[in-house]
């Protein structure tokens, strides 16, 4: 693990090594949510149990999946695995481009692979750290872990929850789905990372840098986040319901790691963030049945052609949050489903209530001492967000993938 004594880090500033995970439940709010969900869904089961049970069974799995990857994500951050990565981009890169360029392909292949929310709330620390390693004030590496984490979720069921739920209509596998949406997922990667690029290169200014940080010793941990990570990309493109499986991979690297350490099981709850995950899932349930009951949404999308379908379900992102939103808007089978992932993975960029990603990345951001603007991720957002989505529908559109 990356290991850096209190001569290497800068005044007011913590070392890597010291980062803990974020605790996704330790808000007062994550329990009201958790309250309002399941009184939503309560609420759903008795007033029409049939599409409440449907809804159920399609909204599980994508919150089972991420629990198990946010495990695993814990195991990995304690082995030093995505702090080792973050200091060997920082060193490799001679320069600012280089270094933004490892940093979109790290935050890409950890948000395909582990969930863009493992990716937010583990790289986040560690992207800002390397930023200011480089003798930089400017947090644009920061407000792109965020925007990238968002835009790369496109590309494997698992790295959005609303993939799960969507497709869960037509039970493609990983591999199956990546050939859909890996011309897409690139597009929106590479336009998303361009409008950073360029916002990057218009604020900095000269004269602003800190005393740099000496780059820490490390020693790179080769054991159960490793084995978690390999074993959670290949269930994940092998099987088509991978939600189980993954979650009892995590659920057993962490049990390992913990006897190992001799700690408790309360920092692997708060990294899950249970009341979150309750409330978001029981707002979602409570959401398909009403899409279930009520044709209006089913009928509205039916006359849409993909890149309407997108700008709705980007919009009803907005509004209730793209994992109630994609239960609502896939309760009947899409009639475009992959640009309708477009808007509710891509589309949640464009305000703070888009995705869970953004809560997770605040207080990521904030674990460290970092005070990211909402106002300045919203501004790029607004840019990078309809951007980013037209090129992946014309890229779907290639593919004949909408």
């Amino acid at each position: 693990m990356l290991r850096s004594g209190s001569d290497d880090v800068v005044a007011g500033q913590k070392p890597l090594s010291t980062i803990r995970p974020i605790r996704v439940d330790s808000a007062r709010w994550g329990w009201l949510l958790a309250g309002a969900g399941s009184v939503g869904a309560l609420l759903a089961a008795l007033l029409d149990p049939g599409a409440a049970r449907a809804a159920a069974s399609q909204d599980w799995p994508p919150f089972v999946l991420v629990a198990g990857l946010l495990l695993i994500g814990l195991v990995a951050h304690d082995d030093g695995l995505f702090a080792t990565a973050g200091s060997a981009v920082a060193r490799a890169a001679p320069t600012d481009g280089a270094l933004f360029s490892g940093a979109v392909v790290l935050v890409a292949a950890v948000t395909a692979v582990l969930n863009l929310d493992t990716s937010v709330a583990f790289l986040t620390p560690v992207l800002y750290h390397a930023r200011r390693s480089r003798d930089d004030r400017d947090e644009h590496l920061l407000y792109s872990c965020l925007l990238l984490s968002n835009a790369a979720s496109l590309l494997l069921p698992g790295s959005n929850l609303t993939n799960l739920i969507v497709i869960g209509h037509l039970h493609l596998s990983g591999q199956r789905f990546a050939a859909r949406t890996a011309l897409a997922w690139v597009a929106a990667v590479i336009v998303t990372a361009g409008v950073v690029a360029v916002s990057a290169h218009r604020v900095r200014q000269p004269g602003t840098g800190l005393p740099s940080t000496p780059a820490p010793t490390e020693t790179p941990v080769v054991g159960l986040g490793l084995a978690g990570v390999l074993a959670a990309v290949v269930l994940v493109l092998v099987l088509r319901s991978p939600a189980l499986p993954v979650a009892g991979a995590g659920a057993l690297v962490t049990a390992a790691h913990l006897v190992r350490r001799r700690e408790g099981g309360r920092r692997a709850l708060e990294v899950v963030g249970l009341p979150v995950l309750v409330g978001l899932l029981g707002t979602a349930i409570a959401l398909g049945t009403l899409g279930r009951a009520w044709s209006g949404p089913g009928q509205m999308l039916g006359h849409l052609d993909a890149w309407a379908t997108a700008g709705v379900a980007a919009g009803t992102s907005v509004l209730v949050n793209n994992l109630p939103a994609a239960s609502l808007l896939a309760a009947r089978v899409p009639h475009h489903p992959f640009a309708l992932l477009v808007g509710l993975d891509v589309g949640p960029n464009l305000f703070v209530t888009g995705s869970l990603s953004w809560i997770l990345w605040l207080r990521a951001a904030h674990t460290v001492g970092a005070r990211p603007s909402v106002a300045r991720t919203t501004r790029l957002g607004l840019v990078a967000t309809p951007l980013a989505m037209a090129a992946a529908l014309a890229a779907l559109q290639l593919t004949r993938g909408a």
